[in-house]
């Protein structure tokens, strides 16, 4: 038994949805998550810059004394080092890999597209697992960018005609070579992505499989604790959530993320000082 809570970061309010699984599946869990609001987003930066805000995020959770890590972005789980990863002071988690092996289960015909940010896509990452867990896949990779902002800006649902027009017109722009290669799962390679999911689903058919990441990470962070003995036992887990940028725009669009399990408190940090 660990009381101590799970750390959970992300470049910004994405790896919300990596709360929202684990506060589902592990009720009795406090969470500590960091969203890098200032400096969002990590998709369009160098190798060089993500590794150091990676860094220093994971310095952040492990001051507030966290018993594990889960980087609940696509970007940083492709980015941050496996062999810095295991040298960490406790248990590490990135979306990439569990994703992956998702994927890998779910595929029946070897097909199967990837869409992230633009450096989740330039890493590789996934390519490099699929091909050692699928012999001859193929794989259709694609950045997506737009994707983000219209989250963030709540063009997610049916509830706006016009909103949902613009989001179907941009998945119609990135996803048609996707559709066309014939694929029967596809990986959404960043954790604002799942929520498209109905749209992406409608416009990909009813046949292709979609895999959240995130939801896979909780799952697979869920395992870990229970392996190694370090499940909490609080009555009714907690989360208490930090940002680099002021934390007003934040309460405000994280609710959309986190639906009913909405809720705590917020505060700005200094992330530069980590």
């Amino acid at each position: 038994m660990d009381n101590r809570p799970i750390g959970v970061f992300d470049s910004g309010l994405g790896g919300l949805t990596g709360v929202k699984e684990l506060r589902k599946r592990l009720p009795h869990e406090n969470i500590v998550y960091f969203g890098d609001t200032g400096r969002v987003p990590y998709g369009s930066r160098s190798p060089e810059t993500i590794l150091q805000y990676a860094r220093q995020d994971i310095a952040f959770l492990l001051s507030q004394n966290v018993k594990c890590i889960m980087a609940a972005c696509g970007t940083v789980s492709s980015t941050y080092p496996a062999a810095e990863a295991a040298k960490l002071p406790v248990p590490y988690l990135g979306v990439v890999d569990a994703a992956a092996r998702e994927a890998a289960f779910a595929t029946r015909n070897r097909r199967i597209g990837v869409i992230g940010t633009a450096a989740t896509i330039r890493s590789r990452s996934y390519e490099t697992l699929l091909r050692k867990l699928v012999p001859g896949v193929e794989i259709t990779a694609r950045p997506c960018p737009l994707f983000v902002p219209l989250v963030e800006a709540g063009y997610v649902d049916h509830s706006s005609p016009d909103k949902e027009q613009i989001t179907k017109l941009v998945i119609a722009q990135y996803l048609t070579e996707v559709r066309d290669a014939g694929v029967d799962t596809l990986i959404l390679g960043c954790t604002h992505y799942p929520l498209l999911n109905a749209m992406i689903g409608e416009f990909m058919g009813r046949n292709v499989v979609l895999v959240d990441p995130a939801k896979t990470a909780a799952h697979h962070l869920e395992r870990t604790l229970s392996e190694r003995g370090l499940r909490a036992d609080h009555p009714a887990g907690q989360a208490h959530f930090y940002v680099s940028d002021t934390p007003d725009s934040f309460a405000q669009t994280a609710d959309l993320f986190l639906g009913e399990y909405k809720g705590g408190p917020v505060e700005q940090i200094a992330i530069d000082k980590f």
